[in-house]
């Protein structure tokens, strides 16, 4: 777990801090979650992998999760490829079998869907056309993930939440990144935004968005559920507040002062 999370504050501060503040048992189903996740979301967006290479390891990593019920052939099935993987992805299996087994097939379940719809993508060219395939787009990579906390929360202690809500969470926060990497992503030949799409109708989106985020953090109640959700909902309005005014990225004393705020 010690080791997790040295690899978890490296890929992501803004996740780090609300997981490191969870309680036993939930910290370690949630670690697992985000770092397979993680891991997954590095190959889809790998500057030099192909995406012949990109589609093969998804759709494998799929098959395993789903034909063979647990994470156990994964780490072989990489270790060809582990010179060009980022470590937080050549050590899938590792996050994988960090998850509690009473909540384990909930966290691969998610973690296959995922990674079969993100190879979806990469064969389409995330082409982006209409707001239907940028809804589609961002439940593949972040709405899920709302739907895939939302279990573990249920499993955890027994909180409902509304899934419609779920994925407004993961899908506002998703497309605060996508406007904050905006200029990258042009550089590399991607466009997130829809045809006639300029960053004002994008910024809309994601405020529509991380509205329904607020609503799902208030049906919360309290608890560790909430203590978790309220850090990056609460980063990511800063960070659309920043960009609506133009700027990009919250500095480290930033974050840091928010978090304090809320913690």
């Amino acid at each position: 777990m010690k080791d997790a999370m040295m690899v978890l504050k490296e890929t992501s501060r803004t996740f780090y801090i609300p997981i490191n503040r969870l309680v036993p048992g939930l910290k370690e189903a949630v670690a697992s979650a985000y770092l397979c996740m993680r891991a997954i979301d590095e190959i889809e967006d790998h500057e030099s992998i192909a995406d012949e290479l990109k589609i093969e390891l998804l759709r494998g990593v799929q098959h395993i999760l789903t034909e063979q019920g647990g994470a156990g052939e994964i780490e072989r099935y990489l270790a060809p490829h582990r010179e060009v993987l980022p470590e937080v992805s050549w050590r899938l299996q590792e996050w994988a079998e960090l998850c509690p087994d009473t909540v384990s097939e909930v966290v691969f379940r998610y973690t296959s869907k995922m990674a079969g719809q993100m190879a979806d993508w990469v064969e389409r060219s995330w082409s982006i056309r209409t707001v239907e395939d940028l809804d589609a787009y961002t439940y593949s990579v972040a709405g899920m993930v709302g739907e895939m906390l939302s279990e573990i929360w249920h499993w955890y202690d027994g909180t409902q939440t509304d899934p419609l809500k779920a994925v407004a969470f993961g899908r506002g926060l998703q497309a605060v990144n996508i406007l904050r990497n905006r200029d990258e992503d042009l550089k590399r030949g991607v466009d997130f935004f829809p045809e006639g799409w300029s960053s004002k109708e994008m910024i809309q989106y994601t405020r529509n968005n991380l509205k329904l985020g607020d609503a799902y953090n208030e049906e919360l109640n309290g608890g560790p559920a909430l203590e978790f959700c309220k850090i990056p909902l609460k980063l990511a309005h800063a960070t659309l507040n920043l960009i609506a005014a133009g700027g990009n990225k919250l500095t480290r004393q930033a974050v840091m002062k928010l978090v304090n705020s809320l913690t």
